[in-house]
Protein backbone atom coordinates (compact mmCIF):
# COMPACT_ATOMS: atom_id res chain seq x y z
CA UNK A 1 0.00 0.00 0.00
CA UNK A 2 1.50 3.63 -0.70
CA UNK A 3 -0.66 6.05 0.91
CA UNK A 4 1.01 9.80 1.47
CA UNK A 5 4.32 8.49 0.40
CA UNK A 6 4.34 6.25 2.84
CA UNK A 7 5.31 2.24 2.09
CA UNK A 8 3.03 0.30 4.56
CA UNK A 9 2.51 -3.39 4.44
CA UNK A 10 -0.50 -4.90 6.21
CA UNK A 11 -1.61 -8.50 7.07
CA UNK A 12 -3.42 -10.23 3.82
CA UNK A 13 -7.11 -11.20 5.02
CA UNK A 14 -8.22 -14.77 4.37
CA UNK A 15 -11.12 -13.51 2.07
CA UNK A 16 -8.02 -12.11 0.08
CA UNK A 17 -5.77 -14.47 0.11
CA UNK A 18 -7.83 -16.30 -2.50
CA UNK A 19 -7.68 -13.80 -4.91
CA UNK A 20 -4.12 -13.88 -4.24
CA UNK A 21 -3.33 -17.39 -4.80
CA UNK A 22 -4.74 -17.09 -8.44
CA UNK A 23 -1.80 -15.38 -9.34
CA UNK A 24 0.97 -17.63 -7.19
CA UNK A 25 1.57 -19.61 -9.95
CA UNK A 26 2.79 -16.58 -12.07
CA UNK A 27 4.74 -15.36 -8.87
CA UNK A 28 8.02 -16.68 -9.89
CA UNK A 29 7.67 -14.92 -13.47
CA UNK A 30 6.78 -11.85 -11.69
CA UNK A 31 9.91 -11.08 -10.11
CA UNK A 32 9.11 -11.35 -6.73
CA UNK A 33 5.63 -9.28 -7.21
CA UNK A 34 2.02 -10.81 -6.36
CA UNK A 35 0.72 -8.46 -9.32
CA UNK A 36 2.21 -8.86 -12.34
CA UNK A 37 1.30 -4.70 -12.89
CA UNK A 38 4.43 -2.96 -11.77
CA UNK A 39 6.79 -5.15 -13.87
CA UNK A 40 6.91 -1.99 -16.41
CA UNK A 41 8.22 -0.01 -13.51
CA UNK A 42 11.59 0.42 -11.80
CA UNK A 43 10.78 -0.23 -8.31
CA UNK A 44 13.41 2.17 -7.34
CA UNK A 45 12.14 5.00 -9.21
CA UNK A 46 9.29 6.36 -6.50
CA UNK A 47 7.87 8.58 -9.51
CA UNK A 48 8.08 5.84 -11.77
CA UNK A 49 5.81 3.80 -9.42
CA UNK A 50 3.91 6.74 -8.58
CA UNK A 51 2.62 7.10 -12.07
CA UNK A 52 2.14 2.85 -12.44
CA UNK A 53 0.24 2.83 -9.46
CA UNK A 54 -1.90 5.80 -10.78
CA UNK A 55 -2.60 4.39 -13.96
CA UNK A 56 -3.51 0.71 -12.35
CA UNK A 57 -6.15 2.69 -9.78
CA UNK A 58 -7.58 4.26 -12.95
CA UNK A 59 -7.89 1.25 -15.01
CA UNK A 60 -9.51 -0.54 -11.55
CA UNK A 61 -11.82 2.09 -11.25
CA UNK A 62 -12.82 1.92 -15.00
CA UNK A 63 -13.60 -1.96 -13.96
CA UNK A 64 -15.75 -1.06 -10.34
CA UNK A 65 -17.74 0.92 -12.60
CA UNK A 66 -18.09 -1.92 -15.26
CA UNK A 67 -19.00 -3.70 -12.43
CA UNK A 68 -21.96 -1.79 -10.85
CA UNK A 69 -23.54 -1.22 -14.41
CA UNK A 70 -23.67 -4.57 -14.80
CA UNK A 71 -25.12 -5.23 -11.29
CA UNK A 72 -27.53 -2.04 -11.84
CA UNK A 73 -25.99 -0.27 -9.03
CA UNK A 74 -26.95 3.06 -8.91
CA UNK A 75 -23.96 4.39 -6.61
CA UNK A 76 -20.20 5.46 -7.61
CA UNK A 77 -18.06 2.98 -7.14
CA UNK A 78 -14.20 3.82 -6.90
CA UNK A 79 -11.09 2.70 -4.44
CA UNK A 80 -11.64 6.13 -2.84
CA UNK A 81 -15.62 5.29 -2.35
CA UNK A 82 -13.99 1.43 -1.08
CA UNK A 83 -12.17 3.88 1.70
CA UNK A 84 -14.94 5.78 2.78
CA UNK A 85 -17.07 2.64 2.71
CA UNK A 86 -14.74 1.12 5.79
CA UNK A 87 -14.51 4.12 7.22
CA UNK A 88 -18.25 4.49 7.41
CA UNK A 89 -18.59 0.53 8.33
CA UNK A 90 -15.71 0.60 10.93
CA UNK A 91 -17.10 3.89 13.30
CA UNK A 92 -18.14 1.98 16.04
CA UNK A 93 -16.44 -0.74 15.52
CA UNK A 94 -12.39 0.40 15.82
CA UNK A 95 -11.09 2.38 18.01
CA UNK A 96 -9.37 5.83 16.55
CA UNK A 97 -5.71 4.82 17.54
CA UNK A 98 -6.37 1.48 15.10
CA UNK A 99 -7.85 3.21 11.90
CA UNK A 100 -5.33 6.00 12.64
CA UNK A 101 -2.76 2.94 11.97
CA UNK A 102 -4.54 1.22 9.18
CA UNK A 103 -5.31 4.97 7.35
CA UNK A 104 -1.95 5.57 7.83
CA UNK A 105 -2.56 9.07 9.56
CA UNK A 106 0.22 10.79 11.11
CA UNK A 107 -1.89 12.09 13.35
CA UNK A 108 -4.95 10.85 15.36
CA UNK A 109 -6.49 14.31 15.11
CA UNK A 110 -6.48 13.54 10.73
CA UNK A 111 -8.23 10.31 11.60
CA UNK A 112 -10.81 12.00 13.57
CA UNK A 113 -11.63 14.55 11.62
CA UNK A 114 -11.62 12.00 8.73
CA UNK A 115 -14.18 9.44 10.99
CA UNK A 116 -16.17 12.91 11.57
CA UNK A 117 -17.36 12.37 7.84
CA UNK A 118 -19.44 8.86 8.83
CA UNK A 119 -20.97 10.21 12.24
CA UNK A 120 -24.03 11.84 11.37
CA UNK A 121 -26.42 9.02 11.15
CA UNK A 122 -25.18 8.68 14.98
CA UNK A 123 -25.84 12.33 15.31
CA UNK A 124 -29.33 12.12 13.87
CA UNK A 125 -30.59 8.87 16.17
CA UNK A 126 -28.61 10.86 18.97
CA UNK A 127 -31.20 13.55 18.71
CA UNK A 128 -34.36 11.67 18.03
CA UNK A 129 -33.47 10.50 21.37
CA UNK A 130 -33.69 13.90 22.65
CA UNK A 131 -36.74 15.03 20.63
CA UNK A 132 -38.82 11.75 20.81
CA UNK A 133 -38.46 10.89 24.62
Amino acid sequence: MNKNSKIVSLKTPDKAKVVIEKYQNEKSSNEGLIFPYLLSADLNDSEQISIRTQTISRNLNRHLKKVATKLEIKKNMSMHIARHSFGNISRDKIPFQMLQKLYCHSSVTSTIRYQANFIHQDAYEALDKVINF
